[in-house]
């Protein structure tokens, strides 16, 4: 194989694949991309056999060929190189990569060794909006666990109907869930009313590829894989075995106590009460009353902080406590002036929604603590 590629096309690759390669793996060929040169461009893919990437990029290929090279080497000497035309050769002893006035040889493995992934369903993928899944995947990565014996735990569940789309993530103490419409373009057989559960990892690589571009997200499902198109890129991921909890009902509908903050002022308050909170429970107490709710917290260790947030109020009296990282998830996560907490009683679940939200359904449930 032998080809020359500009710097920054190569760099724009490359980068994408840091998060899929494994640092620390039993299978050597797995912290490896293979590269395939053919025609005018150069095909890559990369996978820690959960999650897997396809990507090309235009090259000037002088000879046709596939190697593997270690993923995060050949980054890190391509993004060390100057502005210019990077050259690619493989030879008995690995691979040369050289530009300017600089020369390397990289160790390679056999091609053979890679494992092969899949190229797809075969299907018409399901067109979903961009925006939309961009909103989802935001929202909810956070909420996975990620290191539960209940491996359906750690992803989160993705419910794709004809005119709708959600993504469904909880750890056991907090449950986000995300809805956006759909125009049901490009129906696919076994793609729409699917509910497959997405890795927490796939998740943030969708993120990564949404950060640039434009236009929809093709969908497939296979028979133990899901494909996402993402322009000339393609994010194949494993399927979580399990059945996922019954979200519905973990949705309190009878929290009759309604209280509006500005998002901003309660992020402040939660976070500096935070400061003194135990380290290991993070416990913050909210302390309804008339028009103000006091948000403090207490430790033997530190002390104890209070911060008064006047608001619209004229229920009952009542204290509730939550971990104050669980709510100051949800607060970064919407961009909404104002977000809606819902109560019921000190021991029931809260729901937390931003008000005014265009494009998406937010809600947020959160399970009160006993300190």
């Amino acid at each position: 194989m032998e080809l020359v590629v500009r710097k920054t096309d190569l760099l724009r690759e490359l980068q994408l694949f840091q998060g899929i390669v494994e640092r620390k793996n039993t299978i050597p060929i797995l912290a490896n991309v293979l590269m395939e040169a053919k025609g005018e461009e150069v095909k890559f893919l990369a996978t820690d056999l959960e999650v897997g990437l396809r990507s090309r990029c235009a090259a000037t290929v002088a000879k046709g060929g596939a190697i593997t090279v270690p993923a995060k080497k050949l980054y890190e000497i391509v993004k060390s190189l100057p502005e210019t035309d990077i050259r690619i050769a493989e030879d008995k002893s690995g691979v040369k990569v050289a530009a300017d006035r600089f020369d390397s040889r990289m160790q390679t493995l056999p091609r053979e060794d890679f494992p092969t992934l899949p190229e797809g369903s075969g299907g018409v993928a399901v067109q979903l909006p961009r925006a939309g899944l961009k909103e989802m995947v935001s929202k909810t990565q956070f909420a996975i666990t990620g290191e539960d014996t209940r491996y359906f735990l750690n992803g989160a569940l993705f419910v794709l109907k004809p005119d709708s789309m959600s993504l469904v993530a909880t750890d056991g103490h907090r449950l986000a869930l995300v809805t956006t419409k759909r125009d049901g373009v490009g129906k696919a057989d076994g793609g729409e009313d699917a509910q497959p559960i997405l890795p927490k990892k796939t998740l943030g690589e969708i993120a990564r590829l949404l950060m640039e571009g434009d236009g929809d997200v093709g969908f497939e499902r296979g028979e133990n894989h899901l494909f996402f198109h993402v322009g000339d890129r393609m994010l194949i991921s494993r399927m979580i075995d399990g059945k996922f909890p019954a979200y519905e009902r973990v949705i309190p509908k009878g929290n009759d106590k309604h209280i509006e903050f500005e998002r901003d002022r309660l992020t402040n308050a939660v976070r500096r009460v935070a400061l003194l909170s135990n380290e290991r429970s993070r416990a913050v107490k909210f302390e309804l009353e008339k028009n103000k709710v006091d948000v403090s917290s207490s430790s033997p260790e530190f002390g104890e902080a209070r911060e008064t947030l006047p608001v619209e109020y004229t229920g009952e009296s009542m204290q509730i406590c939550f971990n104050a990282q669980y709510v100051l998830d949800f607060l970064a996560a919407v961009a909404t002036d104002i977000v809606a907490l819902e109560l019921k009683d000190e021991v029931s679940q809260a729901v937390m929604t931003p008000i005014g939200a265009e494009g998406y359904e937010y809600t947020y449930v959160i399970m009160p603590m006993r300190v």
